[in-house]
């Protein structure tokens, strides 16, 4: 065994270094920054939340965002869920209140599925994929589903995949019908989706 000090020294006094790796360079893409969205089901945004029953069996929970509003139009829980799954959930949601023109999500595998991009292409949705490892262009699923783990998952016990749908979707319902946001001048999310829509009545549109 040789001091590590005395290691360095030798190190330093030959002139000795470490080969550095070259970085392989990456061309930079121009991306195209997204404008605010002016109305509510003009841009929606998805991502998944994982968690457990108390079994350890995993179950996984898709979230959508209405960006304008907050509104969080579903959450779809399971222990599986693919590309089918979430087209299903969307056309679930087209017949109830209609289809956003930009859905924002990361390049999971369930998001960049056939399946899914054929739907889009066909309802006419713009998927808007964020760049890897940049969570924070996904923000408004990023806060919501942190405010779920922090007020919903993280203090319940799920004692099995029913109980835990309905524990969340009971959690979904009071958050859009009983929780005043400050962006949105402290109304809860349906409260500032009915004053739009009077909004929109008062001048014709």
């Amino acid at each position: 065994m040789v001091n590590h000090k005395k290691t360095e020294r030798i190190y330093r006094e030959e002139g000795l270094s470490l080969r550095k790796r070259k970085r392989k360079k990456i061309t930079a893409q121009e991306r195209v920054i997204m404008p605010d969205p002016v109305a509510p089901n003009e841009r929606w945004s998805m991502d998944f939340a994982a968690d457990s029953i108390v079994t350890g069996r995993r179950f996984r929970a898709l979230v959508i965002v209405d960006d304008y509003s907050r509104e969080c139009p579903a959450i779809e829980v399971d222990t599986s869920l693919g590309g089918r799954r979430v087209v299903q959930v969307l056309e679930r949601l087209a017949e109830i209140r209609g289809l956003p023109k930009v859905i924002t999500m990361d390049n999971g595998p369930e998001f960049t599925s056939k399946v899914l991009d054929e739907w889009a292409y066909n309802r006419g949705v713009k998927l808007n994929f964020i760049r890897p490892g940049k969570p924070i262009e996904n923000a408004y699923a990023e806060s919501f589903i942190g405010r779920l783990r922090d007020e919903c998952l993280n203090e319940n016990w799920f004692t099995t995949l029913n109980n835990a749908r309905e524990t969340i979707e009971s959690w979904r319902e009071d958050y859009n019908e009983g929780r005043p946001h400050t962006s949105l001048g402290g109304l809860t999310p349906r409260e500032f989706i009915g004053n739009n829509e009077r909004i929109l009545t008062a001048v014709g549109l």
